[in-house]
């Protein structure tokens, strides 16, 4: 199964560049695909006077949506900077483009591949711009119905989307369990016949896990450095040692799953010759006997005739030990045998 696992970084670097470097190292080594961050203007982004979410006031004591995010930018140049750490470290850069002007520098930065939040499932011009880059698109459908869904998805195909992974979410922070609904994974990739994926908010990773069991191609899942930081997301968010066991779990299920076929593997074969089972002597067997059912006996190895091919009539042409696997090479043809008879 091939499964992509983007580290989602979003704004957990609190403003700080190094800091958002230092996190593009640790998904790295924490074996995720992409690192990702969020690509905003504050000012473009927010009216004046929005408030925050829930979430982002008990987390952060801000009342004001655009004061908060204005401390978390990231200008182009950091962007750069980024990319460039994601080269080093050999892991793909992505940055979800809240700022639609933003999408065709960060695709110039080495971005190959576009993420849409799920708040702007409904912005028909920037699904329209961002199909239009001929990118592979990661569509979140936290909020969404599944009309809406199917919309966007018509929206993204006429602009000129041609591959679009649809990803589960719930838009809470952290997500309870019983509002993660992952069998929308399979409802969505029945009705649109697209692959689906996970954006993970919930705390912890057997969300992430199952989501992964369930069909998921892509799972998204934020990290910080630092859960106890200040800021919206940390509290969340995995921290490094727990976002790399995540990402070994994740690549075990989806080894586990395996291409759906029901056959033993090599090893398997091995194994079934020594406790499956086929005939043996029940006792030594001098050539002529004919054999009779007390002559022969079910035995482990399966070294011998299979337990369908019973030898009972047949007529041994060669001296068997007691316990000794019965073969085709110590009985008579039987077409001897039945001419005998």
């Amino acid at each position: 199964m091939s499964l992509v696992v983007i580290a989602e970084a979003g704004v957990n670097h609190n403003g700080d560049l190094g800091r958002a470097r230092e996190m593009v190292r640790a998904a790295a080594e924490a074996g995720a695909d992409y690192v990702k961050f969020q690509a905003f203007s504050a000012e473009g982004l927010v009216g004046r006077g929005a408030r925050t979410a829930a979430y982002q006031a008990a987390n952060t004591g801000e009342a004001d949506q655009r004061a908060l995010l204005r401390g978390l930018e990231i200008g182009l140049d950091g962007f750069a900077s980024l990319a460039e750490a994601c080269r080093e470290h050999r892991i793909g850069f992505m940055a979800t483009a809240f700022d639609v002007d933003m999408v065709e520098a960060l695709i110039a930065l080495g971005m190959d591949r576009i993420k849409v939040a799920s708040g702007e499932l409904t912005n028909a011009p920037a699904l329209a711009r961002f199909s239009r880059l001929r990118k592979p698109v990661l569509l979140s459908t936290g909020m969404a119905t599944l009309d809406e869904v199917g919309r966007a998805i018509e929206l993204l195909r006429v602009s000129g989307a041609a591959d679009i992974t649809l990803l589960q979410c719930t838009s809470l922070y952290p997500a309870p369990p019983a509002a993660l609904n992952l069998r929308a994974m399979q409802t969505m990739a029945a009705r649109f016949g697209l692959p689906v994926g996970f954006s993970d908010h919930s705390l912890g990773d057997h969300a992430a896990v199952a989501a992964v069991a369930l069909g998921a191609t892509v799972i998204e899942k934020h990290f910080t450095l630092d859960r106890k930081l200040p800021g919206p997301d940390h509290a969340a968010s995995l921290e490094p040692g727990d976002l790399a066991a995540m990402i070994r779990k994740l690549r075990e299920v989806g080894d586990m799953l395996g291409d759906g076929n029901k056959v033993p593997t090599r090893d398997e074969l091995a194994t079934a010759a020594l406790v499956r089972r086929s005939w043996h002597a029940a006792r030594d067997l001098p050539a002529g006997t004919v054999i009779g059912t007390d002559a022969v006996v079910l035995k482990r190895p399966a070294d011998g005739l299979a337990p369908e091919a019973s030898p009972v009539g047949r007529t041994v042409i060669r001296a068997v030990a007691a316990d000794a696997p019965l073969t085709a090479a110590d009985l008579a043809d039987p077409r001897i045998d039945k001419a005998a008879v």
